[in-house]
């Protein structure tokens, strides 16, 4: 395989954070989840478009426009499957849980949340076409499973059925507000084989350095996002013993 795209996935495969495991068994006090929703709306979720509308703005290739462009359609506006755009379709978590939803019109993010909304910034803004692509639609949209978007024998993302999704099963949202939940699982394959074509296809050599640096300072900052959360929503980080 590629060596770029290799190394691209060796970074996705470390997308992987230790307090999740309690987020989709139920250990998250409900009356701390809020935390949790908040701060995925107001770093990313919300802007998402934007985000992506960045990298689409400065690419000079066509080809690559075109993808970006109907990423972010389906983004703003749910056009092409979900309806909606995919911001709103989000807040029906919130909102299924009795969530108070102005808590979502100005999210106070966490220290470590608005760091890594710093980082995406930038590396959406400053860096160019290629990083804010890979950034954007490999390491926001994607996932340590991402490897069988290339690779038909490796391990896919597990898709089990809509009644085992851990806010339904463990904090009772109602099925019909798993509406964003639908719409990536039916976008998702395309989106993901888009982006990995990009990668591979189109981002010149002279850019992997700047884009496998980058995304692995993305990581990193995810890595202690999920961290400042997880210490907001009352999880600690289990003891390592030698």
């Amino acid at each position: 395989m590629h060596e770029f795209v290799e190394r691209l996935l060796g970074i996705m495969e470390r997308k992987v954070h230790w307090a999740w495991p309690s987020f989709t068994s139920g250990l998250v006090p409900k009356d701390r989840l809020h935390i949790h929703l908040e701060q995925e709306y107001g770093v990313y979720v919300r802007d998402f478009p934007v985000l992506v509308g960045r990298a689409y703005v400065q690419c000079p290739i066509a080809a690559v426009r075109r993808e970006l462009a109907e990423n972010i359609y389906e983004e703003e506006t749910g056009g092409i499957r979900a309806g909606r755009p995919h911001p709103e379709l989000f807040l029906e978590y919130p909102r299924g849980l009795g969530m108070d939803l102005s808590r979502f019109d100005n999210p106070i993010l966490l220290p470590q949340s608005r760091a890594f909304r710093g980082l995406l910034d930038d590396a959406t803004t400053q860096c160019g076409w290629a990083v804010a692509t890979a950034v954007t639609t490999l390491f926001l949209e994607g996932t340590s499973h991402d490897r069988s978007v290339l690779d038909p024998s490796a391990p896919r993302r597990p898709e089990p059925p809509f009644e085992e999704h851990p806010l339904v099963k463990h904090y009772g949202l109602p099925l019909e507000s798993l509406a964003l939940s639908k719409a990536h699982r039916s976008v998702e394959g395309e989106h993901r084989a888009a982006a990995w074509a990009i990668a591979r296809d189109h981002i010149p050599a002279s850019e992997h350095a700047p884009v496998i640096d980058t995304m692995e300072a993305v990581l990193a900052a995810w890595l202690a996002y999920r961290d400042g959360v997880a210490e907001a929503v009352g999880l600690e980080q289990p003891t390592i013993r030698e």
